[in-house]
């Protein structure tokens, strides 16, 4: 086959149509007609990034993909590393010391964290011969998603540590069993449940719905699911009555804040709430066609905060409309689409579950970003991938394309 028809074209267009959207609202977010500096500046250190992954992704099409496999554990050794060195050398930027200032740029190491995380979950999966089907194989998985998610909550930025769980996902897709999963979901849901109406009263709704269950199932003599109800009603009540202490002495108080407000337990639009507020304005202003390129009154008068970068999609909405964000949407579900499909066409299960993490990666920052502007989830610092303002995050999904692209090129030997 033709080296050049075996090349992604497709997924690398997709890649810079975002890039360049991202670029253009960039640049409207930050623009200010006295003072085109700022917009200039901000516009070099994106480029700047943006030209050093595309020469990555040009690199990495040089490189055979068994030399990632090979040191996966390396690389994520030296994330863990770089995390670590946060402590000491960090830089503490809208209270979380996460960054490295490196003369006039500052370097996120959670961001490339992500990239290891999937190379080293690939190679340690690579090395069974066969599909998984027992639980214990997957404890050495489960220890590489937490040791950096712990990490990364301890900075804090519980935004990455939960891209970083979304990995969970890619595990059930090798045969982790489903109720892994259905656990998570049951401790959120009694998490939320929690906070809405306390401690107290979610104790009594698992009492009544464990008796419940115990009438229904003693009916039907099934014993072996009474031990196992049990044990889940136990676990949930115990998780329940430690609510409390995580929310009050875990989370700071700017987190406890926005899952107030996200909650309906405090309306506060002046304040913690004002971001969400303005970013509906901006998105509801938008209308079909939107206002025109940098006519976007909420996004010219700065009432969204940090537009440019976690809240980047309200530009979009205000200045092109539903057309507009139809089109980014789109785009984001054309590409994870491609790289779902590309997963299931490799022969190795290494390529495979790279793919499938890459693909996982862009559906959670792409799901809990535009949750976050739409005031579904709380703000926690997740970035649309491609599009947002920063280079560490514009890099790091670069170094994931290019790895992956290359994946793609080898897909038939």
């Amino acid at each position: 086959m033709n080296k050049f028809l075996r090349f992604d074209w497709y997924t690398l267009s997709i890649y810079l149509l975002l890039v360049g959207i991202g670029l253009v609202n960039i640049y409207s977010a930050v623009y200010d007609v006295d003072n085109t500096a700022i917009s200039t500046g901000f516009m070099q250190k994106q480029l700047i990034a943006l030209g050093i992954g595309i020469v990555l992704i040009f690199l990495f099409q040089f490189i055979d993909i068994k030399f990632f496999e090979r040191y996966a554990s390396i690389l994520f050794m030296l994330s863990i590393l770089s995390l670590l060195g946060l402590w000491i050398f960090g830089r503490e930027v809208s209270g979380a010391s996460s960054w490295y200032a490196i003369g006039g740029f500052s370097l996120q190491p959670s961001e490339f964290a992500k990239v290891a995380v999937a190379l080293a979950i690939a190679k340690y999966l690579g090395g069974f011969n066969t599909r998984i089907d027992r639980v214990k194989d997957y404890v050495g998985a489960l220890v590489i998603i937490v040791i950096p998610s712990i990490l990364t909550i301890a900075q804090p930025d519980p935004g990455t540590a939960i891209v970083l769980l979304g990995f969970l996902f890619v595990l059930h897709a090798e045969g982790l069993p489903s109720y892994f999963i259905y656990t998570l979901l049951l401790l959120f849901g009694l998490f939320i449940l929690t906070l809405l109406i306390g401690a107290n009263f979610t104790l009594i709704t698992i009492g009544v719905l464990l008796l419940f269950t115990y009438i229904y199932r003693r009916w039907r003599k099934v014993k072996k699911a009474l031990r196992f109800v049990l044990l889940i009603g136990i676990m949930g009540a115990a998780f329940t009555l430690s609510v409390s202490y995580i929310f009050d002495n875990i989370f700071e108080q700017r987190h406890r804040d926005r899952f107030n407000i996200l909650l309906g337990k405090e309306v506060d639009v002046q304040g913690v709430g004002y971001n969400i507020n303005q970013s509906q304005i901006a998105i509801g202003s938008g209308g079909g066609l939107g206002k025109g390129y940098l006519q976007g009154t909420q996004t010219k008068g700065g009432f969204v905060p940090e537009q440019q970068t976690d809240y980047i999609f309200t530009t979009v909405a205000e200045e092109w409309g539903f057309l507009g964000t139809a089109l980014v949407l789109g785009l984001f579900m054309m590409l994870i689409n491609q790289i779902v499909k590309t997963a299931y066409k490799q022969k190795t299960t290494f390529s495979r579950v790279f793919c499938l993490g890459f693909a996982c990666i862009l559906l959670i920052h792409v799901g809990v970003n535009l949750g976050m502007v739409v005031g579904l989830v709380p703000t926690i610092g997740i970035p649309l991938p491609l599009m947002s303002y920063g280079g560490s995050s514009l890099l790091a999904f670069s170094i994931f394309m290019g790895i992956y692209l290359r994946v793609y090129y080898q897909r038939i030997q």
